[in-house]
């Protein structure tokens, strides 16, 4: 059996409703219904990336109705990039990828101070390089050339 997402005890406050609202903000969206089309995007993309422990304590830092959708996915057999994701997002939906590339940013930004530097730190390393700037942070890792 699966375990249910839960509340983030020090994040409980902070709804569905109020995330997309703060997802509104952080893309400018001209609509709630927007901030939601990005919220669900962004998160089913990002459900197919990451997985383990980080995938699991995501889930339960965010508001359920995200958990969800961020849990409702299989994890790719092959982990994109930073650019991958969202060239894949693009696709995927029909976006350009200025488009995908938006609405990542203004999601992922949210899900950033959900998550917590200590988690967020967890899921960078887990992923390729060119995440951390998706999520709105430098990049700090070293690109190790292919041997």
């Amino acid at each position: 059996m699966y375990d249910q997402p839960r509340a983030n005890p020090s994040l409980a406050a902070m709804t569905f409703d109020q995330m997309l609202e703060r997802v509104r903000y952080e893309g400018a969206y001209p609509t709630r219904e927007r901030a939601e089309e990005a919220v669900r995007t962004v998160l089913a993309a990002l459900g197919r990336q990451i997985t383990g422990d980080e995938r699991v304590d995501l889930a339960q830092a965010l508001p359920v109705e995200a958990a969800l959708t961020l849990t409702a996915q299989v994890a790719d057999t092959e982990q994109l990039t930073g650019w991958g994701f969202v060239k894949d997002m693009a696709t995927r939906n029909r976006a350009t990828p200025a488009t995908a590339r938006w609405d990542t940013g203004a999601v992922l930004a949210v899900v950033a101070r959900l998550a917590g530097p200590d988690l967020l730190t967890r899921i960078l390393h887990q992923l390729p390089s060119g995440y951390a700037l998706l999520f709105g942070q430098a990049e700090l890792r070293q690109h190790q050339p292919a041997v």
